[in-house]
């Protein structure tokens, strides 16, 4: 191993630490991150989290990104969807690039954005395939993309092909002034993993991370939520997708520091019910 190897990790090992420690600081839970730790691999699917973030905004639709991505979503139902959206104000329709142009064109005249995703679920196109996927889709009419990081290359300790590809995606974006989010799919990685992925993201001036696809085996927790906020700092965006079905979540997310909720189940939750929606999986 050489010194220039050992010297990356031992910064990687001192940034994550002082994340987790500033998060376990500010838990109700717990006081230190080896305890916050233990009660989420308990199964815990929330803690109690009383950030600057914890003032719930009264209209909370402005925070949903109305979701389907379903591979057998129809026309009709993608019709539907944007019609709700701008019914209830959500922030945008998040659907697959396939019907941007469709809905773009549904909600023409309207505040609802056209968010689509990039390099989904996998994450492992090439750069160009997603540089050009989200020039398209602009194109087409979406005003926010959602890109899947590269999670092999990230996970091979591969970070300079990790920072390049969300660079090439974010370029492209910010051409035009569109918004681009960096979906960590944070099931699949480690502590560390997320803290470094959510560091490239910052490098590489994405506006937003996020948590999840909804398709990669687990959804947005308020442990990182957290997480990715004491990483990025105050004034970077923190999308929680996947698993977002009721008001309570929805205020919990909001409260351990998300910006914006990523969700099927968006009719539900601003009215205060229990969804039958998984996130953005359905």
């Amino acid at each position: 191993m050489t010194t220039e190897s050992v010297s990356h990790e031992q910064l990687v090992e001192l940034v994550t630490r002082e994340v987790l420690s500033a998060l376990a600081e500010r838990a109700d839970i717990c006081a230190n991150p080896e305890k916050l730790r233990e009660v989420v691999a308990n199964g815990a699917d929330r803690v109690s989290f009383h950030g600057p973030g914890q003032d719930v905004p009264l209209d909370l639709a402005k925070y949903i990104d109305h979701t389907l991505l379903r591979p057998d979503a129809t026309a009709e139902e993608v019709d539907v969807l944007c019609d709700e959206a701008v019914e209830y104000g959500f922030a945008s329709v998040c659907i697959n690039p396939y019907w941007v142009k469709r809905s773009a064109t549904r909600l023409r005249g309207s505040d609802v954005k056209v968010c689509t995703v990039i390099g989904f679920p996998l994450g492992a196109s090439t750069s160009d395939a997603k540089a050009a996927e989200t020039r398209k889709a602009l194109r087409d009419g979406a005003r926010e993309v959602d890109m899947v990081l590269n999670i092999g290359a990230l996970k091979s300790g591969q970070h300079d092909v990790v920072l390049k590809d969300i660079e090439r995606v974010v370029d492209a974006a910010h051409e035009v002034g569109a918004v681009t989010k960096v979906i960590l799919e944070t099931a699949l990685l480690t502590d560390e993993e997320k803290v470094i992925a959510s560091s490239l993201a910052r490098t590489a001036h994405a506006d937003f991370v996020k948590t999840s696809t909804g398709f990669g085996g687990g959804g947005a927790t308020v442990y990182d939520v957290a997480l990715m906020r004491e990483t990025v700092g105050p004034n970077m965006g923190v999308k929680a997708s996947g698993g977002v079905r009721t008001l309570e979540d929805a205020e919990n997310m909001i409260a351990a520091g998300a910006t914006r909720i990523g969700a099927s189940a968006g009719i539900q939750i601003v009215g205060g019910v229990e969804g039958d929606g998984d996130g953005e999986r359905y």
